[in-house]
């Protein structure tokens, strides 16, 4: 079993939830928690923020959490020798995991290659460019090697000493049977050793804050809460694995003048009474160039006109969206008297006509 840190790490307890949670209670519990505790909004919890991305790393993986599951319900065995009937060696499906089961098991240690963590961030456009597309960059948390220390997490001039409690190894040993288990040294952490004098930068960690940009390329038609995957885009490996996953929550800005029914984009064009009954030629704007329409006489209100191609341009496998024009009949509050012996006389016509 490769995640020596199931042993300790209750996920369920970090996410806030019973063992017993459903797989969408599981990923509702990580987006409240991430968004509440992520570095943009919340600087200073990167550390929070990685617990919560690394149990939602296993519990949102139905496979690896049935895994870590069995790993917390038998413990330590769990990943070595079952007993009476247990089948002998458990391979977690990897080949390569058997030597880390012997290596746990007789006291060596092989650095083992982990996956980095997927970062999560928000990223918020325009009508305009939710509609288009558009290439922009999201700035992320980073670590930088401390510039004063270069990383080695000690003040200059300074150094190391063994750790006393495992002689510089880094795990200690416990009898267990007729094996010899071995963990991760509780006093120096796996390091060996411990830090003189720390670097007064970084405070012993070796590193310090930094920040990334990250280039996104948003397809045209995103929409309102919509997720974005970039692949390889998230945390760095640790001991040479690959990359995490950056995903993008984009949130689209309301424009008071356009709104959208799927890949169309809906507008509103107000005309007066006499422009609706004689008909006319209006204009309207889109969100390129405006265009001229013809009313025909005798519009109705909430009449809706479509400009073809004029909405979410045309990507993948749809075509481009039309431009849907809903014709509003403004109705005068406040006639002269001139103006208003004139409807009157247009009643009566009308009132003749209907007769």
């Amino acid at each position: 079993m490769a995640e020596r840190e199931w042993f300790e790490k209750d996920y369920y307890r970090i996410l806030g939830l019973s063992s017993s949670a459903t797989d969408q209670e599981v990923t509702r519990a990580y987006r409240k928690l991430a968004k509440q505790h992520h570095p943009d909004a919340n600087p200073g919890s990167e550390e929070r923020f990685k617990e919560i991305s690394a149990a939602y790393d296993v519990l949102g993986d139905k496979a690896k959490r049935a895994e870590y599951d069995e790993v917390r319900r038998l413990g330590p065995m769990a990943g070595g020798f079952g007993g009476p009937g247990g089948g002998g060696v458990r391979f977690g499906g990897n080949v390569g995991d058997l030597g880390d089961l012997f290596g746990g098991l007789f006291g060596g240690r092989r650095p083992q290659r982990q996956r980095g963590q997927d970062l999560e961030t928000a990223l918020h456009l325009s009508f305009r460019d939710a509609v288009n597309g558009v290439t922009t960059t999201v700035t992320l948390p980073s670590t930088d090697a401390c510039h004063t220390c270069g990383g080695s997490g000690a003040a200059p001039g300074t150094g190391f000493v063994t750790c006393e409690r495992c002689g510089g190894s880094g795990f200690i040993q416990a009898d267990q049977g007729p094996f010899a288990m071995s963990s991760v040294c509780p006093v120096c952490q796996g390091r060996g050793g411990r830090i003189v004098t720390p670097c007064p930068t970084c405070h012993g960690t070796g590193h310090e804050p930094s920040s990334r940009r990250v280039n996104v390329r948003v397809p045209a038609g995103v929409t309102d809460g919509q997720r974005i995957r970039l692949k390889a885009k998230g945390a760095p490996g640790v001991r040479g694995g690959p990359p995490g996953d950056l995903f993008v929550d984009v949130h689209v800005t309301p424009d008071p003048r356009f709104g959208r029914r799927g890949h169309h984009v809906t507008t509103t064009v107000d005309v007066s009474v006499t422009q609706a009954i004689l008909g006319a030629t209006v204009s309207v704007d889109t969100l390129d160039d405006p265009v001229t329409l013809r009313l025909s006489p005798g519009t109705q209100p909430g009449t809706t006109l479509r400009v073809r191609g004029r909405g979410v341009p045309a990507a993948g496998k749809h075509a481009a969206g039309d431009l849907l024009v809903s014709v509003n009949v403004v109705v005068p509050t406040d006639l002269s008297r001139e103006a208003r012996g004139l409807v009157e006389r247009l009643a009566t016509a009308l009132g003749s006509d209907d007769a």
